[in-house]
């Protein structure tokens, strides 16, 4: 037996690192050590309910981990522990018949106990325990029936405890196993959950089940991220594409060349503390489920944004409840659009009226041929002068001064050029309906040219 043992921990293992010795035949100490180790073996065969209780009861108060699941399923626990004992100790007696079977017992409690959530360290106990206790019941056999074969025990002591470890060894590699593919489900049912939230396609009776998943409130309140240009981390790292302040929790999602991150923000306040509309305030909400920024905790949050150069970022407005992350996402998206090529940030709160032209791009078109057409009769380089000073005038509050400031000229000349960007475009830039006009079809030939 002890040399059946030993041939099967090497296939195993591999072979050995050196030179194994020329064989010898086995001693006859060892061969009458076999003999008693089969005598006990048969003798514990038949008295293994009574193994199985002792084994069971010991483990109930050595392995708490095991307590609650005893608890649960008893008459289970006792199964698989006698199944287990059954197949190990006839496998002491003959190897090649029952090897195979042993090892699916023990391959299928490593995958049970990974499922239970059982930890890895307490089935290893488990094992060593039942080891140890047919261990001292076959020395106790021999002791009491032929105590002077108890000697010849010391014979095979290592091949047993091989044996354990053998085992040991199959169940800790079923219970790894059956831990990757948990996880990668696990992994992957979140990962559709996020995708079906972003989509808006999430029913709403699966939204407690999504955020129990997910671990975020069903009616909290929500932005979303869209980042785009970022390097890409390695495949399976699980880094996000950049950094976000004081560890902000997201849940990260790629969608083609975007990705999106959804961001708890906690619970809205309470309605007692929220202000009342005041007069002239609109009555409409910016979108559907979308809530008021008030604390600026977006633009707090844009700031502390850790990105590479060159990425952009679009920040959707804050949105009621999990049911609403498909608005956030198309918000998101918007702000993403009104990026500038070269990167940055875009709040979609902070650039409503930019949002509005990239949102329809046949119109933002349209809108930008009919106000600016007329400069592009002019020489390239002269419609570039006009349209680069019109925008230093309306970045800098329609103040000449400071837009010829930025342009390195006098505010003269600054003032001569919108007055021929008037002439040229019928616009009067000092009636606030152009002024509307100018802007939005300035932001769409920038966002939406090529």
């Amino acid at each position: 037996m002890p040399q059946v043992v030993r041939s099967r921990i090497r296939a195993l293992h591999g072979p050995p690192s050196v030179t194994p010795l020329p064989h010898r035949a086995r001693s006859l100490a060892d061969r009458e050590a076999v003999a008693v180790l089969h005598r006990a073996a048969r003798v514990l065969l038949e008295a293994l309910p009574e193994l199985t209780d002792r084994l069971v009861e010991a483990l109930r108060e050595q392995e708490p981990a095991y307590r609650a699941a005893m608890e649960a399923e008893p008459t289970e626990i006792w199964q698989e522990v006698h199944h287990s004992l059954r197949h190990n100790v006839a496998s002491l007696i003959q190897p090649r018949e029952f090897r195979e079977a042993a090892h699916r017992t023990s391959r299928w409690i490593g995958e049970n106990r990974a499922e239970q959530g059982v930890p890895l360290d307490a089935v290893m106990h488990a094992f060593r325990m039942g080891g140890a206790m047919v261990w001292q019941d076959l020395v106790d056999d021999t002791a009491r029936r032929h105590p002077e074969d108890t000697r010849l025990l010391v014979h095979v002591a290592a091949d047993v405890w091989n044996f354990v470890d053998e085992h040991c060894a199959v169940v800790a590699e079923a219970y790894r196993q059956a831990e990757r593919r948990l996880s990668w489900r696990r992994e992957n049912q979140q990962r559709l959950m996020t995708a079906a939230l972003l989509d808006g396609t999430a029913r709403i009776a699966d939204l407690p089940d999504a955020a129990a998943m997910l671990e975020v409130p069903v009616h909290g309140r929500y932005a979303v991220l869209a980042v785009a240009g970022a390097r890409r981390a390695p495949h399976g790292t699980g880094r996000p594409p950049l950094g976000l302040a004081g560890g902000t929790p997201a849940l990260w999602y790629t969608a083609g060349d975007v990705d999106l991150a959804i961001l708890p923000l906690g619970t809205a306040p309470a309605a007692a503390d929220a202000e009342p509309p005041r007069d002239g305030d609109p009555e409409g909400t910016p979108g559907p489920g979308a809530s008021v920024d008030s604390d600026g905790e977006l633009a707090s949050l844009a700031a502390g944004l850790t990105m590479p150069p060159g990425t952009r970022v679009g920040v959707s407005s804050v949105v009621d409840g999990l049911a609403s992350v498909g608005d956030a996402r198309r918000l998101a998206e918007t702000a993403l659009r009104a990026c500038p090529a070269s990167g940055g940030t875009v709040l979609l709160d902070e650039h409503l009226p930019t949002a509005l032209v990239v949102s329809s791009p046949g119109l933002g078109t349209a809108l930008a041929d009919r106000v600016l057409g007329p400069l592009d009769r002019l020489d390239p380089a002269d419609r570039d002068v006009l349209i680069e000073t019109l925008t230093a005038w309306l970045d800098s509050d329609g103040s000449a001064q400071r837009a010829g400031a930025k342009l390195y000229c006098h505010r003269n000349t600054v003032l001569n050029r919108l007055r021929r960007f008037e002439q040229l475009t019928g616009r009067c830039l000092t009636r606030p309906s152009d002024a509307v006009e100018v802007s939005l079809a300035l932001a769409a030939r920038r966002l939406l040219a090529g």
